[in-house]
């Protein structure tokens, strides 16, 4: 007797049209190679430095009298968060330089997961009566993935990287057009941008402001990086910004705050979502009941940064500027020098660099395939090992629409999140990938 095939439920077509985050694209493709080949993984800010002293102190003491996990019970917090934890982040904000008495902070799992949260409480309803959220491409792509998720529209206004490596904004009428185009409901900028490095100075992000006010949008900074700047500029912050520079302001800020890159610990997924609307606040505390609460164990480690004086934390954000600031100029100085023609945007604030290859590859040349080109058998001997590197397509950081080029595709993000003398096999392993590569593309066609 024959056997009756069996019929499987039908997979959802997010999930059928779902390709993985442009930031773990190559990771997740090399984790398929037999071979014994190294990779430098840049893809991703997955930072390699110890967390901050007082973090690495409580988890030292997770386990004696003094921590409230002794007894080996990790019960809920509340759905905010403690109040120590939260604290923290107030404390952070304040020793940047800006006024955080007034501000409402919810912890979160990861910024990721206040970046969610920010997009259901801006955008409205899913759907056609739903409003956009607006961006600056090119942009962190989880931005983009989660507002997919949750069913809501993007817009965009574009950057254009420039012959000396520098990204060029949009000017105000152009911005202010897709505004009255696409009426969005919140406008997003990352001061300390990721994945460009562009910095903005307080003039754009007061400008931005006003027009967040003239078209009445929630106004939402990314801070992940705030203090991490390499420039005599003076800090930046969405809480900088007052009624008294731009009339309207308060009462229509958020931030999305992390605990990742300016506290070396990706791995605790700790974040906050910070705002001085109180309505808003209980919006997304209300939301968030349904996931519980934060990492409980998470939230208590980075609590210990709640009393660290404004002057402790300046010299630590000091010492990170010094350390990465000495990379990224080796890096960018080397890489020229090992790749004329190259494109290397310098940044001036955040952990990464736009590598852009278009004076120097055949037509077709494709950001996405090179990637994995790399990720599944690009080699470099070094030392008589085998090596290779792990990167980001920029075509993931842009939307461009259909019918249209898109931007990225001989663009490139790096991290700067490697030991020193790691980024330094950099330079000559990516000149050896590429040129490997695109002899083989030369070969097949």
């Amino acid at each position: 007797m024959e056997k009756t095939a069996v019929k499987m439920p039908e997979l959802s077509l997010h999930f059928k049209q779902r390709k993985p985050s442009p930031i773990r694209t190559a990771q997740l493709a090399f984790a398929g190679r037999k071979d014994r080949v190294k990779a430098v993984n840049l893809a991703i800010g997955n930072v390699s430095l110890p967390v901050h002293p007082a973090i690495k102190e409580r988890m030292d003491r997770l386990s004696t009298e003094e921590s409230p996990f002794r007894e080996g019970v990790v019960r809920y917090s509340t759905t905010a968060g403690p109040e120590e934890a939260n604290r923290a982040f107030l404390n952070l904000i304040s020793a940047s330089g800006f006024e955080s008495e007034k501000l409402f902070s919810q912890v979160t799992d990861g910024a990721s997961q206040a970046m969610e949260l920010m997009i259901l409480g801006v955008c409205g309803p899913a759907g056609s009566q739903g409003k956009p959220l607006l961006l600056i491409e090119p942009i962190y792509p989880n931005y983009t993935a989660f507002a997919q998720r949750l069913g809501r529209a993007t817009a965009a206004v574009s950057r254009t990287l420039r012959e000396d490596g520098r990204f060029s904004l949009p000017d105000l009428a152009t911005i202010e057009e897709v505004i009255r185009t696409h009426r969005p409901g919140g406008f997003l900028v990352i001061p300390y941008d990721n994945p460009t490095g562009q910095m903005m100075d307080r003039g754009i992000l007061a400008d931005l402001g006003r027009l967040c006010v003239k078209h009445n949008l929630w106004f939402i900074s990314d801070e992940a990086y705030r203090m991490l700047h390499y420039t005599p500029q003076k800090e930046v912050s969405i809480w900088g910004l007052s009624d008294n520079e731009v009339p309207g302001i308060e009462g229509r800020r958020i931030s999305i705050e992390s605990a990742s890159k300016l506290y070396s610990a990706c791995g605790l997924r700790v974040g906050a979502l910070v705002t001085d609307n109180k309505e808003l606040h209980e919006g997304a505390v209300a939301e968030y009941t349904a996931n519980l609460c934060s990492n409980v164990i998470g939230q208590y480690l980075f609590g210990a940064l709640a009393d660290i004086s404004r002057d402790d934390l300046r010299a630590w954000y000091e010492d990170l500027r010094d350390y990465y600031r000495r990379i990224i100029l080796s890096f960018t100085g080397e890489m020229k020098k090992a790749l004329p023609g190259i494109i290397v945007s310098r940044p001036d604030a955040a952990l990464y660099s736009v590598l852009d290859v278009r004076n120097l590859v055949k037509p077709g040349f494709e950001a996405g395939d090179f990637v994995l080109y790399c990720a599944t058998e690009g080699r470099v001997t070094v030392e008589d090992e085998g090596w290779t590197l792990l990167a980001a397509p920029l075509t993931g950081f842009y939307d461009p629409g259909e019918g249209k080029e898109n931007p990225g595709k001989t663009q490139l993000r790096i991290a700067y999140v490697e030991p020193r003398e790691v980024m330094e096999k950099v330079p000559g392993l990516f000149v050896g990938l590429l040129k490997a590569y695109e002899k083989r593309r030369s070969g097949s066609s």
